[in-house]
């Protein structure tokens, strides 16, 4: 990566810094279009290997714990390093970062290939040995540098993407997502229950070395050089927080969609094990790709018809009604239920996501944004570890037991039914009345108008310009 000069401090993005008049918005589409898909399969790559570890995890061991461990693990590395993530994306070119990302998780991943090569199954599988720890560590750390290039992504959309048109796009981004879940969960329970973990290795290790290629071929014009930048040193946690606190109510914002991710870290933890109780591997591996279709629905809808005239509006009432669908699709032991509620519940996780983006995308300079981005992704990623570390073993050590047992179990039936999971399922439902609570009391905040009335200000002011340009 080359490094660009240093610059002064505040928003000096030189005009041919980013030149976004270099191309036609068609070939600047087709540009986005291509990283998007690179992306993707980065992505899918990761997310395989990710949930292929836990599953096998889970199906060696038979306990939560360990799966809570695991899911908060690469969160918590995710929040310990977003923000050297963000400055990087700020000091370098954008395509620059993403090789580099994609050329260390293909290290890490040829490490842990020859780790499980080289240490016994059952040194792996044994959590007081340090080998599963490292194990572990070496794969979640490729899948965490991965996330350098979501975060370079999103800036790609302010570069190649005119400002009416963000929204769509990072409803695309979401439909992506989609695709990934449906299939990775699917190649993750036929590659655990057919292969192995061995093989699943092996085929994660193809995928990689196919998306660095690809991205090798890849050319963006627009960032002949990296934009100007007050981002300095490697982990600029000062300029990040400044950047957030320039837009008023931009921290609450992220505040609030940490809290939604706490509450997020309940279903990373126990959703799994849930489903895993219901199906074998390979038909959970099948139905939660089925559920996952949502991801795809919610993302072309977003892509259709964007986010409305307030992505903040749009985003807490979806965040209601996701309450509403995690407290209500484990009432019963059912697994159309279940399947459904993932399903309706997956449809709704774009709009969130893509609402928070667009947001972010109006309102701070590019020149920011990167940083911006990653402090709200360590904000957001160090919550549902939180969760996960303390439902699992909570859950493993007392509720679940408790709705195991005769008087539990007799206590629970009238509201969740019977069954061998209603311990997960109380869990669900009460992190799904605080998930609605907290929404509407995001509705009544002078926060909430403030962000609303800067985000408003911002698009008037992009649509000016742009038709300013057009004009000249």
């Amino acid at each position: 990566m080359t490094e660009q000069e240093p610059a002064s401090r505040g928003p000096a993005a030189a005009p041919d810094d980013v030149d976004t008049s270099v191309r036609s918005p068609e070939q600047r589409s087709r540009t986005f279009t291509g990283i998007l898909v690179n992306t993707a399969l980065a992505n899918i790559t990761t997310s395989y290997l990710w949930f292929a570890l836990t599953f096998w995890v889970y199906l060696e061991t038979r306990n939560v714990i360990a799966t809570g461990v695991v899911g908060g693990a690469y969160m918590l590395l995710i929040a310990l390093s977003s923000i050297s993530f963000g400055t990087f994306v700020d000091r370098y070119r954008k395509l620059a970062v993403m090789r580099f990302a994609a050329g260390f998780t293909l290290v890490m991943f040829v490490l842990s290939g020859v780790m499980f090569l080289l240490t016994p199954i059952g040194w792996l599988l044994d959590l007081r040995q340090p080998w599963f720890w490292v194990f572990t560590l070496v794969i979640l750390i490729g899948a965490v540098v991965e996330n350098m290039r979501n975060i370079a992504l999103s800036t790609t959309v302010s570069i190649l993407i005119e400002p009416e048109r963000r929204a769509n796009a990072n409803g695309l981004v979401g439909m992506v997502q989609g695709i990934m879940f449906i299939v990775t969960s699917v190649l993750s329970g036929l590659s655990v229950g057919l292969l192995g973990m061995g093989w699943t290795i092996v085929a994660a290790l193809v995928l990689t070395v196919l998306a660095f290629a690809h991205l090798c071929t890849l050319r963006m014009p627009e960032e002949a050089r990296p934009a100007a930048t007050d981002a300095h040193g490697g982990f600029d946690l000062r300029g990040s927080l400044a950047a957030v606190l320039a837009v008023a109510g931009l921290f609450a914002l992220i505040l609030f969609s940490s809290f939604n991710n706490f509450i997020g870290g309940v279903y990373m933890a126990l959703m799994d094990p849930y489903g895993l109780e219901m199906f074998p591997v390979e038909l959970w591996g099948t139905f939660f790709a089925l559920g996952s279709t949502g991801f795809i629905v919610g993302g072309a809808l977003i892509g259709k018809f964007g986010l409305g005239s307030n992505p903040l509006r749009t985003m807490l009432m979806v965040v209601i009604v996701m309450g509403v669908l995690g407290a209500v699709f484990t009432l019963r032991e059912w697994a159309w239920l279940y399947i459904a509620g993932i399903w309706l519940y997956l449809v709704l996780v774009p709009f969130v996501e893509a609402a928070e983006q667009t947001v972010i995308q109006q309102v701070v300079p590019l020149e920011r944004q990167g940083r911006v981005f990653g402090f709200a992704m360590a904000f957001e990623s160090a919550a549902a570890p939180i969760t996960a570390f303390l439902i699992a073993p909570i859950a493993q050590v007392w509720i679940i037991p408790y709705a195991r047992s005769a008087e539990g179990a007799a206590q629970l039936a009238p509201l969740l039914g019977e069954g061998t999971s209603r311990g997960i399922a109380l869990i669900f439902l009460v992190a799904g009345i605080i998930m609605i609570a907290a929404a509407w009391v995001a509705f009544l905040t002078p926060v909430y108008r403030r962000v609303s009335s800067s985000y408003a200000r911002s698009a008037a002011e992009a649509t000016a310009d742009s038709g300013s340009s057009s004009s000249g």
